[in-house]
């Protein structure tokens, strides 16, 4: 049977072997050597003419809405118009006043070594004919014809510069871009975008105008558009999400994977007086925000290849004569700050998404800012938080060491007595438990404390692979990206080492089966790290230098000779 169990233990270590080389080949550009990828979904693939519906009340979020009232004749040229700050380019398309390009100025697409070979702004927002992710709005009404994301508009205001690159200028705060449409039944849009210096949220006021000669009620909406591809910030050993999120006070935070979509499986709340709806993905979002207190409609829907989410918001009554009303509507794009979103609205901080730990890595994220700001650099604000959560853990270790300590004082007793009494199971647990009450040593001791502080370590983990401040944040040497491997993969070398330290300062499990686990699994925990950013590594790494260090003086109080304790592997 022992035999048989063995077998079947390299079998399985085997097989993990081969899933790393199959993965270690794809992270370096090279195809499956045994599990090739499969064909891609449609929804990864934007169409060269995707069709944008317009949304429709109460069906969007349902099902595929009908298509959106069709787009006058153009009378004014299409035109693309680029806007300027001191964080943000944006392209916006007189077709609906869309913006169809966002690039952070402040964040390089380029990361590590590779940023030292230029600075290309990361784009955000595009659509280029083979990617598809744009902001749009316009108007719904029941019945009629109203302005959409289709309708063509022109530049109004600066007049002067149609056409022309914008700028906010040296000591200008604001710039103001407003388009406006051709009369559709009667109706005319205005969209007034205000950028603000510093800033990645975009006020935006819609100003509408009654010219017929009958009563108009429209209602306002706004929604993000985009294809089904994944941020390129991933490995094939974790992952984040990308996809449509929506908020609000009565359901929270609510995200919808891409996969659910395709198959109808849309769970949001639709209703809402507060919130937001957002397009996350690693590090960077976008989001559609109204005034807290205005009642909107949620939708989360697919559109041919793509993925909307969307709100429409109340009924604007115009009566004829060129009556006018507006909505005002914020558009944010840019980066997971999470200081800066707390500030923009309430809940928005919440799609840098800490999952089910969000209780404890709030906290701790809040932590690593402020010795960020007392060290000034990320890497040795990693090292001093870690320094901290083991110092308060201090006597909870100490206590999970010190039960380790005896165990290992007493593993030659038992392994005799295993040895001793092999065919006699039932005798020899009966003789293992008068051990352990005689030597008042609790075989589950060096457990139960570790097992407290995992929840902490995993928030942390989440902290630090969630935080956009990670990238392009160097530490020291070679180390020039936080959330990029190791390029010379010496962090995860130093891992696998302390890994190995630190399991061989562990009493090895009396069964030798067990004690063979124990082993090799770290082994190929550490072989993962190899695929981890730096900054994930790094928190490993110290953490385990100091419980190496903290076994070592309490085997030393506790006259336990250090000693490593290595399987019988044959």
């Amino acid at each position: 049977m022992n035999d048989i169990r063995r077998s079947i233990l390299w079998v399985i270590f085997g097989f993990s072997l081969i899933l790393l080389w199959d993965r270690w080949q794809v992270h370096h550009g090279q195809p499956a050597t045994f599990f090739p990828s499969g064909t891609p979904r449609p929804a990864a693939t934007a169409p060269t003419e995707p069709s944008k519906d317009v949304p429709q009340p109460s069906v969007a979020a349902t099902a595929t809405p009908p298509a959106g009232a069709a787009a006058p004749a153009p009378s004014v040229p299409h035109q693309r118009h680029t806007v300027r700050t001191d964080v943000l380019e944006l392209t916006l398309d007189s077709v609906g006043g869309t913006v169809v390009e966002a690039k952070l100025l402040k964040h390089a697409t380029e990361t590590g070594k590779a940023l030292r070979q230029g600075f290309t702004p990361l784009t955000l927002l595009v659509d280029d004919g083979q990617r598809t992710y744009v902001a749009q709005s316009g108007l719904v009404a029941e019945g009629r014809a109203a302005p959409t994301h289709k309708t063509p508009m022109r530049l109004v205001e600066p007049a002067a510069a149609a056409g022309a690159p914008l700028a906010l200028a040296d000591g200008q705060d604001a710039l103001t871009l407003v388009f406006e449409s051709e009369p559709v039944d009667g109706v005319v849009l205005r969209k007034r975008y205000t950028f603000k210096r510093g800033s990645y949220a975009i006020a935006v006021q819609h100003e509408v105008v009654n010219q017929g000669d009958a009563p108009v009620h429209v209602r306002p909406y706004q929604q993000l558009l985009r294809d089904g591809l994944k941020a390129g910030s991933e490995t094939p050993f974790y992952s984040t999400f990308t996809g449509p999120a929506v908020y609000s006070s009565a359901a929270k935070y609510q995200k919808v994977e891409f996969a659910h979509i395709d198959k109808g499986n849309i769970d949001i709340q639709r209703q809402a007086d507060d919130g937001y709806v957002a397009m996350v993905q690693h590090y960077f979002f976008s989001a559609w925000l109204l005034p807290q207190g205005t009642p909107r409609e949620n939708y989360v829907r697919k559109v041919d290849n793509l993925y909307a989410v969307g709100q429409i918001g109340p009924a604007l009554a115009l009566a004829p004569g060129a009556a006018s009303a507006t909505a005002a509507a914020t558009l944010y794009v840019g980066p997971q700050e999470e200081k800066v979103l707390r500030e923009v609205a309430p809940g928005l901080e919440l799609v840098k998404d800490y999952g089910w730990l969000t209780i404890i890595a709030k906290p701790l994220y809040w932590l690593l800012e402020k010795i960020h700001t007392l060290v000034g650099n990320w890497g040795w604000a990693i090292v001093l938080l870690v320094v901290l959560i083991k110092a308060a853990f201090y006597w909870l270790n100490a206590s999970a060491y010190r039960s380790m300590a005896k165990m290992k004082a007493i593993n030659p007793r038992i392994m005799e007595m295993r040895e001793r009494l092999k065919d006699k199971p039932q005798l020899l647990q009966q003789e293992m438990m008068r051990l352990y009450r005689e030597e008042k040593v609790n075989p589950l001791g060096g457990c139960l404390p570790i097992l407290i502080q995992i929840p902490v370590f995993i928030a942390l983990y989440w902290v630090l692979l969630a935080s956009v401040e990670m990238r392009n944040a160097p530490w020291v040497g070679w180390i020039e990206d936080l959330s990029s491997p190791d390029p010379y993969y010496v962090l995860p070398l130093i891992m696998a080492l302390t890994t190995v330290v630190q399991t061989a300062l562990n009493p090895l499990p009396p069964d030798p089966l067990q004690a063979k686990m124990m082993w090799l699994m770290p082994l190929v925990f550490s072989v993962m790290f190899f695929f981890f950013p730096a900054g994930l590594v790094l928190y490993w790494i110290v953490n385990n230098v100091l419980t190496i260090a903290q076994q070592a003086y309490i085997n030393h109080t506790m006259g336990v000779p250090l000693k490593f304790n290595l399987p019988n592997f044959k």
